[in-house]
């Protein structure tokens, strides 16, 4: 132990493993101090290393980690020369993942969101004195009826520009399915298809407007009462306005009589037309009628609810709620050629013969078109 000898480290250095100064013998590896050694003869020592604030203990001012080859200062393992890292907002890649996965203009959907939130909150919207908000319909109403539209029933819309660019149309449909999904697919189709983007005002039935919690929908997506009252305002203002004038005689019909018109009322819809000079633009749907097939209709259950009828169907009620899901049947919704009625007097109204005339003419053409689309039509699914 006490002939041990102290081995500096920086003699080895520049040196190849494995050779040894002459005459040490200590043999390979080993070199013993002699007392003629100078400090010229050392190597010359590293200046001490100083460390940089903001850096590790173990990065130094001058150096820069190894970061394997082909990389850049800067850049991390594995990014090689010459290629750039993608700018992306602070905070990460969050931005990115966003993007990915809600598509791009995330960040300007969220902002009208939350716009249209706060104009919700602050009441900063306006309705119209029937109680319509066109923008809430236009943003969340119409956005959870398209999916339903374009997926599941898939209704192909055609004779959409019939209705007028501008100005006052009524639309007259024929009505079916056992619940008013047609009325509602009705003013989608308008909605979404027409060239200047006009709004239906459906007329609803007096049931509507009793539900809780319906009759505020029904209100804020511009339904309004069926009488002769409020068709005439909305169709002074220049609206389109749709009716459906088999009302539940058409809605609650068994499934055996499909497709087969029920009788118009007593023709107050052309009547209303003929006051405003308001042009009828005949519509039929096909598809609506076979969503809930009825088979039989429980009057005893109906009139302790207080509903026209009580369905019953293939599904429901013995599925229970699962059989209120309507059968994803394939749709067809036309517009025919509008009828003008501004070219009759303004007495003509009052003509029970002029609007008998007209309001079987409507109806028959309705009749017709739906023959022709159900000739047409492959599948009732497809």
């Amino acid at each position: 132990m006490g002939d041990a000898k102290v081995i500096p480290f920086d003699d080895d250095r520049g040196r190849p493993r494995g050779a040894s100064a002459a005459g040490s013998p200590g043999g390979p590896g080993r070199r013993e101090k002699g007392p003629g050694r100078s400090s010229a003869d050392r190597p010359p020592r590293r200046p001490p290393l100083t460390t940089v604030p903001g850096q590790g203990s173990g990065e130094v001012a001058g150096t820069v980690p190894d970061q394997g080859p082909g990389t850049v200062p800067g850049r991390g393992r594995g990014e090689a020369a010459g290629t750039a890292r993608e700018p992306g907002p602070a905070g990460g890649d969050g931005g990115g993942l966003l993007q990915r996965v809600l598509g791009a203009g995330w960040e300007e959907q969220a902002a009208r969101g939350l716009a249209f939130l706060r104009r919700r909150v602050t009441g900063e919207y306006e309705v119209d004195d029937f109680g319509y908000d066109e923008e809430l319909t236009d943003q969340v109403l119409m956005s959870l009826l398209r999916p339903v539209f374009e997926k599941y029933f898939r209704v192909e819309v055609r004779g959409v520009e019939n209705i007028p660019a501008d100005g006052a149309a009524l639309v007259v449909a024929n009505h079916s399915g056992t619940l008013p999904l047609d009325g509602l697919m009705l003013q989608v189709a308008v909605h979404d298809h027409h060239p200047a983007d006009r709004h239906l005002r459906l007329l609803g039935a007096d049931l509507v407007f009793m539900l809780p919690v319906v009759n505020e929908l029904a209100r804020k997506a511009g339904h309004t009462l069926a009488c002769a009252e409020d068709a005439q305002t909305l169709l002074e203002r220049g609206e389109v306005v749709g009716v459906m004038p088999e009302g539940f005689k058409g809605l609650g019909k068994p499934f055996a009589d499909r497709y087969k018109l029920q009788r118009f009322g007593r023709g107050g819809f052309v009547s209303t037309a003929l006051r405003a000079g308001a042009p009828i633009v005949p519509c039929s749907i096909v598809g609506a009628e076979e969503i809930y097939p009825m088979i039989g209709n429980s009057r005893t259950v109906a009139r302790l609810l207080g509903f026209p009828y009580f369905p019953l169907t293939p599904t429901f009620p013995w599925l229970g709620p699962l059989g209120a899901v309507p059968l994803p049947t394939k749709w067809t919704i036309q517009f025919g050629e509008p009828l003008p009625t501004d070219g009759h007097p303004p007495e003509a109204a009052d003509d029970p013969m002029l609007m008998f005339n007209l309001t079987d003419q409507v109806r028959e053409t309705i009749q017709h078109t739906l023959y022709k689309l159900l000739v047409r039509r492959r599948s009732v699914f497809f």
